[in-house]
C-alpha cells in the first residue's frame, strides 16, 4: 500500500472510531433513563451541554439525569428507550447526529402502555478526545397508547419472566452474569 493509502485508511479508521464514540454516548444515554442511572446520563454530556425535552423543559447537563428520572417515576413503572435508525454527519471535533427512539412507558397501573417514536438531534463535540453532547434538542413524531394487560395474566407470569429494574439491581449490572443472583420476576 503506498503513503496515500495509508493516510486513507488511517483517516477511515479515525471516523469509524469517532462513529463508534458517538453511538456509545446515544446508546449509554439510552440505558442511563432506564436503570435511573444519573452518572450515565450525565456522562453523555458535556459539562456545558444543554438538553431541550420541550418549551418547558430546557435541562443543564448537571440537571437532566434528576429531571428524567423524576419525570419517568411519576409517570411509569418501567421505562425502555429503543434506538434505531441513526444519521450522523462528522465536521472534525463536531458531529450533527440524527438518532430515532422509540420509548415504551409502563403506565402506572400496569396495565397500559405508550409508546412516543421521536428523534434525538444533537450536536456533539469531542473535546480532551471525548464525544459526548453540547446540545440535544428532541422531536415527538408520533404517539401511540396500547394495552399492556397481558402483563398480569397467569399465562404470561408463568413464565417467570425477569422484570426490569430502574437501578443497579436490574440483571444487567450482574458481574459475573450467573443464573444463581436474586431478580424480580412477573
Amino acid at each position: 500500500m503506498d503513503e496515500a493509502g495509508l493516510q486513507q485508511l488511517r483517516r477511515d479508521v479515525d471516523r469509524l472510531i469517532d462513529r463508534r464514540a458517538i453511538e456509545d454516548v446515544v446508546h449509554s444515554h439510552a440505558r442511563g433513563h432506564d436503570r435511573f442511572d444519573v452518572d450515565l446520563m450525565r456522562a453523555a454530556y458535556h459539562d456545558d451541554g444543554i438538553d431541550e425535552h420541550g418549551s418547558g423543559a430546557i435541562n443543564t447537563a448537571a440537571d437532566y439525569p434528576d429531571w428524567a428520572n423524576r419525570i419517568h417515576a411519576g409517570g411509569s413503572q418501567l421505562c425502555l428507550h429503543n434506538i434505531t435508525t441513526q444519521y450522523c454527519e462528522i465536521d472534525g471535533d463536531t458531529a450533527h447526529v440524527e438518532s430515532y427512539v422509540l420509548v415504551g412507558l409502563l403506565n402506572p397501573d400496569g396495565k397500559s402502555v405508550r409508546f412516543i417514536n421521536g428523534r434525538y438531534i444533537d450536536r456533539m463535540e469531542k473535546r480532551a478526545g471525548k464525544w459526548a453532547i453540547a446540545v440535544r434538542r428532541c422531536t415527538v413524531d408520533l404517539l401511540i397508547a396500547g394495552d399492556a394487560s397481558i402483563l398480569s395474566l397467569p399465562q404470561f407470569r408463568q413464565g417467570g419472566f425477569i422484570k426490569g429494574a430502574r437501578d443497579s439491581s436490574d440483571v444487567s449490572y450482574q458481574r459475573p452474569l450467573d443464573l444463581d443472583a436474586a431478580v424480580e420476576r412477573w
